[in-house]
Parts: C-alpha cells; structure tokens; sequence
C-alpha cells in the first residue's frame, strides 16, 4: 500500500499533469480470496495465475472420498428410520384403536405415542445430518464466484488443507472487465464530488469512461497534507495491472 502512495505523491507534483488531472493507481475492482472450510488434501487445481475464469467454474477440488461416504452413511440412516417412522405409525394406530375400545390401557396408548415421537424426532436429525454431510461435500469443490482473472495460486495437488479459525487462502481472484483509479484529493476538491459521477480514466494511452464508486470520509495525510481518498471504477476489456499509473480526469 506505501508503494502506491509514494507513487501518487510523486506523479501529484509532475509537471505533465493538467491543472484538471489528478495522477492515480490502478487497483482491483473486486478481489476475493478463495479458501475451503474442511479439511482434506487437495486433489486437483485447474487453474494458473493470469487464466481467465467463468462464473461457476471448478477451480480447485479436495479428496471427497471420506465426505461421501458420510454423505451414504446418512441417506442409509435415513432409510433405516424412514421404515422404523412408518412401523411406529402402525403401532400407534393400532394402539389408539384398541384403546377406543378398552382393549388396552392409557399407559399402553402414552408409551406407543412416545415411541411414535421418538421415531419421528430420529428421521429428522438424520435429515439434518444428511444435509450437514452435503454441506462439507460440496466444501470440497472451490467455484469461481464471478467471471475473473486468477492473479495467485497457492495451492498444489498432494497439498494438505487443515479447516481452522485462519482458513489457508488457496486461491486470488480479481474480477474481470473492470478497474478501478484510486486518488486522493483535499477536501475542497472531494467536497464537489458525487457517488456515481462520470470521470474519465486514461491509462496505457487509453481512456475509459468511469464513474465514482468511492469517497472517502477518513483523512489520509500525504506529504503534511490531508487528503481523502476517491475511487473511480470503470469497464475495460483488456487486462489491466493493478499498480500500474492512471490520470484522473476531473471536472
């Protein structure tokens, strides 16, 4: 983050700026760090630094043979009590009528109503377990949430990944087709500005329509002065670097 920042105070104070151009940084227009939160050894990873990526696309896999067989063991459960559920009923309705007619006592009746309950009570945790299973089966397969660009992979196949309070980020993705321009400004320039205004961006000889995403409320000292921060994102369709230097066309 210094980087950038000695970067920006030194491209304010170049003299090939325009009185309306404010020198800015590049940066991601949305970052996401992609991890897992079970444990397992990493069975594949299907993609490389600089790949584009699609929305949905499998991006990283665990070993999954321990989770599926947790996964058959609950839906085997639930078959078992499924048909313990439906001899319960059977029972119970036996026994409410016998009791209809004085066959049997009150405490007969409670006792099979009990067990109807317990059967019942049973099926459903063994629901809740199923989908718990799932859960953690669908855990072993890392999607890419948005259309992107992979800009780290810290993840190879044979890895072991431990789930624990501080997940191991396996993956970095920037989303792709749009940038973002971060400046800053003194407080009398961002005081004109307004969320959503159109700005023009010009980088690598290339200028984007943008507007602003950003306006910052907390003061940024830069070189004795006190600035906020102002992002302005915008759509391109090349990949661009975050880091690299961009100009701000104010109004």
């Amino acid at each position: 983050m210094k980087n950038w920042i000695f970067f920006a105070i030194a491209a304010l104070f170049s003299p090939g700026l325009q009185a309306a151009d404010a020198a800015a940084i590049l940066q991601w227009a949305q970052r996401v760090e992609l991890s897992v939160p079970v444990s397992g050894v990493v069975q594949s990873v299907n993609v490389q630094v600089g790949e584009q990526v699609r929305k949905g696309q499998v991006l990283l896999s665990l070993d999954g043979v321990i989770y599926q067989a947790r996964v058959a063991e609950s839906r085997a459960a639930i078959i078992r009590l499924a048909a313990e559920l439906d001899e319960a009923k059977r029972d119970f309705e036996r026994v409410q009528e016998l009791h209809a007619r004085t066959v049997v006592a009150t405490a007969e009746l409670d006792q099979s109503r009990l067990r109807l309950i317990r059967a019942e009570a049973l099926l459903a945790e063994a629901k809740a377990s199923l989908r718990q299973q799932q859960k953690m089966l669908d855990d072993t397969v890392v999607k890419a949430p948005f259309d992107a660009v992979a800009i780290a992979r810290q993840a190879e196949p044979g890895m072991s990944v431990a789930a624990g309070l501080q997940p191991q980020i396996l993956l970095v993705l920037a989303k792709s087709g749009e940038m973002l321009a971060r400046l800053h400004l003194p407080a009398t320039q961002i005081g004109k500005m307004k969320l959503g205004q159109a700005l023009a961006v010009e980088t690598g000889g290339k200028s984007y329509a943008g507007k602003i995403k950003v306006l910052g409320l907390e003061p940024v000292v830069i070189k004795d002065e006190t600035t906020y921060q102002l992002d302005v994102v915008f759509p391109c369709k090349e990949q661009l670097r975050a880091g690299a230097a961009a100009v701000v066309k104010l109004p």
